[in-house]
Order: structure tokens, then sequence, then C-alpha cells
């Protein structure tokens, strides 16, 4: 079983345009859909659509249309009731796969709300079969007013405290305070899923651009992170395909271009591939290349559609070992990391 947490969930809005958008303008629209959303909710949701038992951990009262959502999609959850309704985003979506998003801030989140949210989790980490703990956790996306930037730091040392060496693998996927708050505290994940932007924000090697470029220069980067304690590192690079760095190696995965209808959730289902071939006993290369295929299928997918196991490709997916020379360090491409936060 896999457990995801999402603290700052959403109800996700997708208008698609049959043309291009156009500021100031009258626009009709070609199709729109809504769907329960946030990181943590969507990777439970494709682990879910393909098979994986999966449970996703969040806020919200029982009526809220994000658990109605849920309900609706056949996804296992666990909701702390709160008193204000959860956000609503918009997303809109051009035909040659533009996507603008407007998300809003969610509703706060006391500290006696964020202990029982973290008591919630640790009880539903519990609940696997034979009583076992759940493999992973996932810790996804952003946080809500009112919440602790070392969030994620505080809820990795729970779950490790309290189940010991039973605990679940954590994997995290966030951006800016949340990620940053986390590896300042010696969180370091069994995980991290950064793309090209994140990794270059989180160790201040290069650019997004000089990352997406340079696949060696982001190896360098990620091998910052595992010599922190970083167990491994899944990085994104859109169209350029990914990359996953362990102790052991280094893997790039490509594959050709996809017609990209939706770019929304292609990184949360990414992960969701990457940890549907970890447990089935996958090796690292064959976890990446269903990583790859599974962000592909959602990118090629309208609104924040998930994909199936059945609808990706793996077979289309190349990858390849990198080998990065001994005298390359990234040290000239270091910078100060900003801290931008993303939801």
């Amino acid at each position: 079983m896999i457990v995801t947490l999402t603290v700052n969930p959403s109800l996700d809005r997708t208008v698609e345009l049959p043309g291009t958008l156009v500021r100031g303008a009258v626009q009709r629209a070609a199709a729109i859909s809504q769907d329960p959303g946030g990181k943590g909710v969507n990777v439970s949701h494709a682990l879910t659509a393909s098979g994986v038992e999966s449970i996703a951990v969040l806020p919200g009262a029982d009526n809220d249309p994000v658990m109605a959502g849920l309900r609706s999609a056949g996804v296992s959850y666990a909701n702390l009731p709160i008193a204000a309704a959860l956000r609503s985003n918009i997303t809109l979506t051009e035909p040659d796969g533009t996507t603008t998003k407007i998300n809003v801030p969610g509703p706060p989140l006391d500290a006696s709300e964020q202990e029982a949210l973290i008591s919630l989790l640790l009880n539903t980490c519990a609940a696997g079969d034979g009583g076992a703990p759940a493999s992973w956790l996932v810790l996804a996306g952003s946080l809500p007013p009112g919440a602790s930037p070392d969030l994620y730091a505080l809820v990795s040392h729970a779950v490790r405290r309290h189940f010991g060496s039973t605990a679940p693998r954590i994997a995290i996927d966030s951006s800016g305070p949340p990620l940053l708050g986390a590896l300042m505290h010696d969180a370091t994940p069994d995980l991290l899923k950064p793309n090209a932007e994140e990794l270059a924000e989180v160790t201040g090697i290069g650019s997004e651009d000089e990352l997406e470029a340079d696949p060696v220069l982001a190896v360098v980067a990620a091998r910052s992170l595992i010599a922190r304690g970083v167990g491994a590192v899944l990085a994104t690079l859109g169209p350029k395909g990914a990359l996953l760095i362990t102790a052991e190696g280094a893997w790039q995965a490509t594959r050709p271009p996809v017609e990209a209808r939706s770019t929304v959730g292609a990184g949360d289902s990414s992960l969701a591939g990457y940890l549907l071939a970890n447990v089935s006993g996958a090796p690292p290369a064959g976890c990446l290349r269903q990583a790859v295929a599974h962000g592909a299928a959602a990118a090629s997918l309208p609104g924040t559609t998930i994909p199936t196991l059945a609808q990706t490709d793996p077979g289309a997916v190349t990858v390849t070992e990198i080998a990065v020379p001994a005298n390359v360090s990234g040290t000239e491409f270091t910078r100060a990391a900003p801290t931008k936060e993303e939801d």
C-alpha cells in the first residue's frame, strides 16, 4: 500500500480552449472538467487507476466537492474534517499544450489541525495488509496558510520515530519552503522528485535551462543531494525526459515527443509510474522507464485526466546509463538558491 499526504488539496477546474488564449477577450470553451487535485491526490489517483492500492490523506469536510470527486473516481482516502471549504484552482489549456494555471491559497491549518492530520496519517500508514505499514509515503505539494514551513520534516521524523525499522519509505515532491524546510531539518527522503527548476533551486547548481540542456550537470546537481543523505533523485526534465540518480548510478530516459494536450499532473503521474514499478520489484532503470511512460501518457490526455497503466507505452522509452567525468563538479554553475514555492 502507498499512502499520500496532500496538505493543500484542491478542486481542479480545467477549461480547454479551442484556440490561443487572448488576454482581455471573450472566448468560448471547447470543454470543461473538474477533478479532485493536489499533488498527493493525483499520485493516489494514478496509482489506483493502475491497480495499485493507495490511500490519500488530506484535510477537508466529508461533504467537500474534493471528497465527492475522490469517491466518484474510486480513490480511497482518509480525511481530517475542517470547517473551511477547500480551494478551487483553474487551469486553461490551449490546443498546442500550452497550460496556464491559476492557483489560489487553501484554507489555513492551525497547529492543532496539523497535529491531528499527522496523527491521522500515522494511523493510515499502519493500516496495510496484515497490519504491516505502508511501503511508501508520498509527501507532495504546497502548504496552506498557517502551516509550518518545516511540516514535511516534522511528518518525516514522526513517521520514522513511530514505525522505526518498519517505517515506509518516504518520497517528497514539492518546492520552495516545504522542500527546503525538509532538507534543512534532516528529513532526507528515500526519493526526491524535482523538475529541472526545482533541482536548480534546491542545489544552487545551474538554472532550469542549463540542467535541461546538460544531463551531466543535472546528474552532478542530483549527486549533491545524494551526498546529503537523499536516497534517490527522480528529476523530470519535461520534453527532455527524466533522470534517476542513486548512490549506485545514474540513468537518463527519453522517448519520442507526444502531442501534448495538457501538462497538468504529468509530473505526479511520473512519480506514480516510478512507485508502481518499484513496488512491482523493477530495477532502477525499469522504474525510470515507467515514470517517463506515465508522464508522457498524462501529457497526451486532456485536462487533469489520469492515465491507466494500459495507456502507457514503456516500450517507447529509451534508458541509458550516464557516466559523469571526474573533473565535472558543477561548482562553476553554483548560485544562491531562491525560495520560490509553487502549488
